[in-house]
């Protein structure tokens, strides 16, 4: 009898330490709720502030700013002009056509060309490159028309005038002789306004005298 009631008093001290396999079994299944309640967080974030500075929108790049262009000045339909140099007799309110170089028959009639692909009076930077004959045809305007060409100095006035009677005025400032393969004398002159005139150079007529101008009013 008293093994028998040491045997019961095992068998409920091993259930109460070790629990039986069913109740462990269960506490898997159905686990208990957990709490979801966290911390109260603080209404506003906290960052660091290398991390905020980092943040910090910067204002845009300052872009820099573009030269405005000049606007585009058009001049006449007709791009004849009339020119006159005080300092060369025949040079007097001469009409000069805009024709190509090659156009022999208006360098036979008029006392100049106005060499097509050159510049206008009437633009900020130009060219106006015109060119005439030394001894020309009898008869014609050309005759004689740039004989004394050579007689113009620094300082002398070449006047121009468009097809709608506006009137430009040009200063003269250098004269010197090129060859005639060197057409780079037709070119602009950065940022100015000028008048080249050209002719051939006394005796033999194998190189160019150049006179230029730069436009004052």
């Amino acid at each position: 009898m008293s093994l028998l009631l040491v045997g019961i008093g095992l068998a409920v001290a091993i259930t109460f330490f070790a629990g039986s396999p069913v109740s462990r079994a269960g506490a898997a299944d159905n686990p208990q709720p957990v709490s979801q309640k966290t911390i109260d967080r603080p209404q506003n974030a906290i960052v660091s502030r290398e991390l905020d500075k980092s943040l910090e929108k910067k204002p845009p790049e300052a872009r820099p700013k573009e030269t405005p262009k000049p606007p585009v000045v058009k001049g006449p339909e007709d791009e004849s002009l009339k020119v006159t140099i005080p300092a060369m007799g025949r040079i007097q309110n001469a009409r000069v056509p805009y024709a190509d170089g090659d156009n022999e028959a208006a360098f036979k009639r008029y006392a100049g060309v106005h060499l097509r692909g050159t510049g206008h009076p009437w633009e900020r930077e130009a060219n106006v490159y015109i060119a005439g004959h030394r001894l020309g045809y009898p008869r014609t305007d050309s005759f004689l028309a740039f004989w004394d060409l050579n007689a113009v100095e620094n300082g002398d006035r070449v006047f121009l005038t468009d097809a709608d009677g506006k009137r430009y005025v040009y200063k003269v400032f250098k004269k010197f002789v090129v060859e005639p393969t060197q057409v780079s004398v037709t070119q602009p002159l950065e940022g100015r306004n000028i008048v080249t005139l050209q002719t051939c150079t006394l005796p033999d007529y194998s190189r160019r005298l150049i006179v230029q101008a730069e436009k004052v009013a």
